[in-house]
This record gives structure tokens, C-alpha cells and sequence, in this order.
């Protein structure tokens, strides 16, 4: 889960990861979430943000107080999408009453937090150093491919922001090892554009897809030089993430890719 808060607070650092580039803007808080540190239990264990899910609805009213109090904003201003595997990007200009349906975010507001919630798919951040503008992106192959990060970026330059003030974050997801695919999802990806093959790896007969590599592509290609990755895979239990795939290949009865 990725939350991020333009403010004038003190910068908060007992969130789970943080971007390095990101450490000395004082005016913005922001981390990436993984399981850890909620008060749900079994399947949802522990800090199951979704209200898609089948989870405790109290549960994750007590989950999200804990993420707004460690982001440093009232849970009030905190601003959670409807998540679709779209390219729909919103601009808000104020507290929502209620979810937007849609995969992207962005405001110049203060004390507005911006929530992602992902289960293998990549939370994206992006910043405007000067203008102080937030923007944060869910997505997946779907979204990526429906060209939701360029969205995003033109959406910033509509503001006015220059390519040389831009930092883009992209957050843990799943990761090109445990990104198994098979040969129809290369054809689609290739049939659009010849060059996407870079992005996939074939080994003893299986063929990887690097997600990662494809939206950082995509943000090099809008002019985006400074783009940091932070270097979890989600898939990989260890590391404490909700895992789409990692559920599936375990036969769980939960749809941990979340939709609010």
C-alpha cells in the first residue's frame, strides 16, 4: 500500500519503506505499507486496508486509523479510489465523502493523503519538487498497458510542471522472477509495439515479464530522469506483502487484489 501526504508536518519515519530521493523534502510524507503492523486476522492478517474484501469492516476502519496516524493526517483527508485495472486519473481538489472509481490520483491540496492499495501490481508516486504537486497510480499490467503512468505524467505538465522537477517512485510489486506469463500476453503486449519484447525473459520454457521495467520505460520516455524503484518483491513471502499471485498458488479463498 502506498500513502502519501503534502504537508507541513514533521517528516514521519517509522513508516514500513521510504524513498531515499525523497528524504530531503520536508513538506512530504510518504510510505509504503506491506502486512505487517494491522489488527486482522487469519486470511487478512494484518493490515488489510480493502473494504472489497470479506474482512471485518471494523477491522479495517482500525487498520486505515493506523496508516493515517503514521502518515501524519486525519483520516478525514485521506483519499482511497475504487481500483478498476483502469487508466481513469482523478484531480482532487478537496476531501472526498465518496470513492472515486478509477486507478489514479493527483492534487496540489495539503493535508491530502492519496492511497493505493496493491497486491502485486505497482503503486506509483509521483512528485513535483517545485510545484509540490502528488500523484499516485495502481498499476498492473492492465493499467500499464492502458498507458496510465503517461495519463498521470501529462496530467502534471497540464499543471505546469517541467520534466526536470518530476521524480517518479515506483513502489514493491511483483517482480520479473515470479512473473510468470504465457505466450498470448507477449503476443498482446508485442502486437502494440515490436520493441515491448525487452521486457520479457525466457527461461527453461517459461517466459517472465518485467513489469517493473515497463512502467520505468514508460516514465523515461516522458522525459522522467530521476525514477527510483524500490526493490521488494511482493510475491515473495518473506518480504510480507499481499500477493495476488502468492494466494493463488496457495489455493487461498481471498481476492487479495483489492478493490474498495
Amino acid at each position: 500500500m502506498l500513502l502519501i501526504n503534502l504537508s507541513n508536518l514533521k517528516r514521519v519515519f517509522s513508516l514500513i519503506l521510504t524513498s531515499k530521493i525523497l528524504k530531503k523534502y520536508k513538506n512530504i510524507s510518504h510510505g509504503f505499507f506491506n502486512k505487517k503492523g494491522g489488527v486482522s486476522k487469519n486470511i487478512y492478517s494484518s493490515l488489510n486496508c480493502g473494504y472489497g474484501s470479506k474482512d471485518s469492516k471494523n477491522n479495517i476502519k482500525k487498520n486505515l486509523n493506523i496508516v493515517v496516524k503514521k502518515i501524519g493526517c486525519e483520516k478525514k483527508n485521506l483519499v482511497i479510489l475504487n481500483q478498476l485495472h483502469s487508466n481513469k486519473i482523478f484531480e482532487v481538489k478537496k476531501p472526498l465523502l465518496k470513492k472515486l472509481r478509477g486507478d489514479g490520483i493527483f492534487t496540489q491540496k495539503r493535508k491530502v493523503a492519496l492511497c493505493i492499495l496493491t497486491a502485486d501490481c505497482a503503486p506509483i508516486f509521483l512528485f513535483d519538487k517545485k510545484l509540490n504537486t502528488i500523484g499516485a497510480v495502481h498499476a498492473g499490467w492492465k493499467g500499464a498497458y492502458k498507458n496510465i503512468i503517461n495519463k498521470l505524467i501529462k496530467e502534471f505538465f497540464v499543471k505546469g510542471s517541467k520534466k526536470k522537477n518530476l521524480i517518479g517512485i515506483i513502489g514493491p510489486c511483483i517482480k520479473i522472477n515470479s512473473y510468470e506469463v504465457k505466450s498470448p500476453f507477449v503476443k498482446k503486449f508485442t502486437s502494440k509495439n515490436k520493441k515491448n519484447y525487452r521486457f520479457f525473459k525466457y527461461k527453461n520454457n517459461k517466459i517472465f515479464f518485467d513489469l517493473t521495467r515497463f512502467i520505468k520505460f514508460q516514465m523515461f520516455k516522458n522525459g522522467i530522469k530521476t525514477v527510483e524503484v524500490i526493490k521488494k518483491d511482493t510475491f515473495d513471502v518473506k518480504n510480507n506483502f499481499f500477493s495476488s499471485r502468492y494466494s493463488k498458488k496457495k489455493n487461498l479463498m481471498i481476492m487479495v487484489e483489492i478493490y474498495l
